[in-house]
């Protein structure tokens, strides 16, 4: 057989099959398909069933031709021994008068073409003349090899379409297709499916289960063109291409020793087309031996070729799908890491653990090693390293980088761009130790200034992609700023705790007759200066002064108020002789200090230490500050009440001395406002009674320290150690 060249079949006109313009070519094609059923008719007379008359088709289905005229007896004409059971039956239904059927009868048809086999239901009925004798038998004949041949497509189409509407995998939609072509022709077909690839250049393996193992893995990956056998030119052209003879046909030049091994003879090629016109792939039909599709054939290709074109399509939006939300699910996950990560960075102000936790975070997530350095006085230090076991991460650790072009740490800091590389760094270094196959060097950047880096190493045949990268990057990004929040909040703690020791006494002085013990304890985490304060410092006559008060706010201009009461009251003490001239000088000062200095109010009790042989002589004056408490040898407290108005509202001062005598072992306590305004979980202060208790519960004779401690206790076990909210500071003064 031979194929004309650049002719190709096509699919039939629909306007012109039925005479309208919008008929739906799946229809069409079903039409063509299944063609239209042959029916056979013969009336037959006598014992002899003599051929009295017949259609054109009966004679075709005996074989017989247009030779054969009536007025012959049905017997001469069957072949034998076929013939002897229908001759079998027809005496039956002559000698009975019973009507008879007959269904699914195979007939071999032969109208000069070539022979095809055919199923038929046949109907015998008696003819009877006038006085109801029986006068021969009517033969009627319907083929049912179309409706068979429907029947079976229907059923392999509809468990094609269930494969797909469950989502069956490709490979066993296109798998199933194949066979189930193979099996509804009646000729030896082998079918094949290839796949565009996602580019559109060439066609890969889908399904072909009746061809060799070699053929498939020759025609895997062809290029999609002209001349690329009937597939790739089907696919280029976008239309079917058929091949009756692959032997001598051109487009099969470069295949043609490959099909002859392969025992392939013709092909008839449909392109597989999405609903956009897309390119999706190819649906072949091979023959043993060379030949031409007749309509029928082409129409299947194209039912089962849109067929697969559904799989395709379904299985591309499912990919799809999964795709997106593959990278959805990867979108959440890098942003969990990054929180988690965020988290840990700022878990505490500390700039080097900070650091520590950027490379714990970054290895293994990102990559197995981790490196981060920091500038620090012009030289570079490494300050956190992380690996998968202890002796790598040592090996790393002992690696330090140098300021030199040739080291890729000096040249990220020098360029403040990230460097990235599929091998080992050109520098010094234990790369082949550790395995090292490429680099991720990233600048951790404090307001456009590199202060250090993170340097990812990766054992791995492909390293790094640009999506780690820009993950790596944001993660460098905000461990860099969570550093510079650490090392701020690091230098403002060291200039609170600084100044704070400045306004503190930096140890208790030794006085004469007295045993003098202090407590204090910030509010917060020792970010600003606290307001409370205290101090114990001689006088020229050998009395000791003693001072503790509040300043209204926390902070700067807190501390410069501290700074002014006690510095005023060191200054002036001397000179003045009591202690309400004193408080009056502070108050001076405050109500005279700039208004940048503070507007905030002062609470304080100050008084004079007399030594006596037999224990303290105590003057004091309290403005507004809590009430002191004094403890007796018997373990007995009361308050001691001093009237006083608070310092700094106004020029005047409204304050009374009181005087008290403290005999050895017995205690006078100070103390702020934070130790009784201490609050429980459920807001209840803590208030002067468990004050007094827990002073009073001290061991007998306490010294100044077991009365600190008594009372320090008591306030944690009533705040059940939740962190406070007011500064709290405590002096005492013991008799010895």
């Amino acid at each position: 057989m031979r194929r004309v060249p650049g002719q190709h079949p096509h699919r039939p006109d629909p306007a012109k099959d039925s005479g309208r313009a919008d008929v739906d070519p799946t229809d069409v094609d079903l039409r063509v398909l299944f063609g239209e059923s042959t029916a056979v008719f013969a009336s037959l007379a006598g014992p002899a069933h003599m051929v009295e008359s017949a259609n054109p088709a009966f004679f075709r289905a005996l074989g017989a031709g247009p030779r054969v005229r009536t007025g012959v007896p049905l017997g001469q004409l069957l072949p034998e021994p076929a013939g002897q059971g229908l001759i079998g039956l027809l005496d039956r239904v002559y000698r009975s008068g019973v009507p008879r059927t007959g269904r699914d009868a195979r007939v071999l048809l032969d109208d000069g073409a070539e022979p095809r086999e055919a199923l038929f239901d046949f109907s015998y009925e008696p003819r009877v003349d006038s006085g109801g004798n029986v006068t021969g038998v009517r033969v009627i004949g319907v083929e049912t090899t179309q409706v068979r041949q429907a029947q079976r497509f229907t059923a392999e189409h509809r468990a094609l379409l269930e494969q797909i509407a469950r989502q069956a995998p490709l490979h066993e939609v296109l798998d199933g297709m194949a066979r189930a072509m193979e099996e509804l022709s009646p000729e030896d077909l082998v079918v094949s499916v290839l796949l565009a690839d996602p580019e559109g250049r060439r066609l890969v393996h889908g399904a072909a289960p009746s061809l060799p193992d070699f053929y498939n893995r020759a025609v895997d990956g062809i290029d999609i063109g002209e001349g690329s056998g009937s597939c790739g030119t089907a696919a280029h052209r976008r239309e079917t291409v058929v091949v009756g003879d692959i032997a001598t046909d051109p487009l099969w030049d470069d295949f043609r020793d490959l099909a002859r091994r392969a025992g392939l003879a013709a092909c008839w090629s449909t392109p597989v087309l999405g609903r956009d016109g897309a390119l999706l792939g190819t649906f072949a039909m091979y023959h043993r031996a060379p030949r031409l599709p007749q309509a029928a054939d082409l129409a299947l290709a194209r039912l089962f070729a849109d067929t697969a074109a559904l799989a395709v399509e379904r299985q591309r939006a499912e990919a799809a799908r999964s795709a997106a939300e593959a990278r959805e699910r990867a979108a959440r996950e890098d942003l969990a890491f990054l929180l988690r990560a965020s988290t840990a960075l700022t878990v505490d102000l500390d700039a080097v653990q900070t650091l520590e936790r950027l490379a714990a975070s970054c290895a293994p997530r990102l990559a197995p090693l981790c490196a981060v350095d920091v500038v620090e006085n012009g030289r570079l230090r490494r300050v956190a390293t992380a690996a998968p076991d202890e002796r790598r991460r040592a090996v790393l650790a002992s690696h330090a980088p140098v300021h030199d072009d040739g080291d890729v740490v000096a040249r990220v800091l020098a360029t403040r761009a990230s460097e990235v590389a599929r091998r080992a760094p050109a520098g010094p270094g234990p790369w082949q130790d550790l395995g090292v196959t490429g680099y991720l060097c990233i600048p951790l950047l404090d307001r456009g200034t590199a202060f250090g880096t993170v340097t990812l190493l990766s054992t791995e045949a492909e390293p790094f992609d640009g999506h780690r990268v820009a993950l790596a990057e944001e993660l460098a990004r905000r461990a860099a700023s969570a550093a510079r929040n650490a090392r701020q909040y690091t230098h403002r703690v060291t200039l609170a705790r600084d100044l704070q020791a400045g306004l503190l006494m930096p140890e208790l002085p030794d006085v004469p007759g007295a045993d003098v013990a202090t407590s204090y304890h910030p509010a917060g985490e020792g970010l600003d200066i606290g307001g409370d304060f205290y101090d114990v410092f001689p006088l020229d006559d050998g009395r000791w002064a003693f001072l503790l008060g509040d300043v209204c706010g926390r902070g700067a201009i807190a501390a410069t108020t501290t700074a002014l009461v006690r510095h005023t009251a060191r200054a002036v003490a001397p000179l003045l002789p009591g202690p309400e001239d004193v408080v009056a000088a502070v108050n001076r000062a405050l109500v005279n200090r700039p208004g940048s200095h503070g507007t905030g109010f002062v609470t304080l009790v100050y008084g004079r230490l007399t030594p006596t042989g037999h224990g303290l002589d105590v003057e004091l004056v309290r403005a507004g500050h809590t009430l002191p408490l004094h403890l007796d040898a018997r373990h007995a407290t009361r308050l001691v009440d001093a009237p006083g108005s608070l310092l700094g509202i106004s020029a005047e001062t409204d304050v009374v001395s009181r005087t008290l005598h403290l005999d050895p072992h017995e205690s006078l306590l100070l103390y702020t406002d934070g130790i009784t305004e201490a609050r429980d979980d459920s807001g209840e202060q803590f208030g002067e009674k468990r004050l007094a208790e827990a002073v009073a519960g001290t061991p007998p004779r306490p010294s100044a320290q077991q009365v600190v401690d008594a009372l320090g206790r008591a306030v944690r076990d009533f705040t059940g150690g939740q962190d406070i909210d007011d500064d709290r500071a405590v002096l005492v003064l013991t008799a010895t």
